[in-house]
């Protein structure tokens, strides 16, 4: 099952600045091919259910060799079986009303 999911990773206990993991983080998830579109709270990500949730805990378990203590992640995730649709398509049809 595709999914569309909207990813925001907070490292906790590494001080104020967090860019550098959420590029490790965006390495990982366009490594896995998983179209990462990086916006400023966060990350929306697609692909496959189970390649989606491998990539996360990819992310978690490399900041967490990084040496951050600890991190929370939310997220917020969508699925469809009347057709399929990608996140460019969702943007797009919302644009043409505009």
């Amino acid at each position: 099952m595709r999914v569309i999911a909207d990813l925001c990773v907070v490292p906790l206990g590494t001080g104020v600045s967090v860019s550098s993991y959420v590029a490790e983080a965006e390495k990982i998830l366009k490594k896995r091919g998983l179209s990462p579109r990086l916006h400023a709270y966060g990350t929306n990500l697609e692909g496959e259910w189970e390649e989606v949730m491998d990539g996360i805990r990819e992310v978690h378990e490399r900041l967490h060799q990084m040496g951050v203590p600890r991190i929370t992640s939310n997220m917020r995730f969508g699925t469809r079986t009347d057709r399929e649709q990608t996140g460019a398509d969702k943007i797009r049809s919302v644009e043409e009303k505009m």
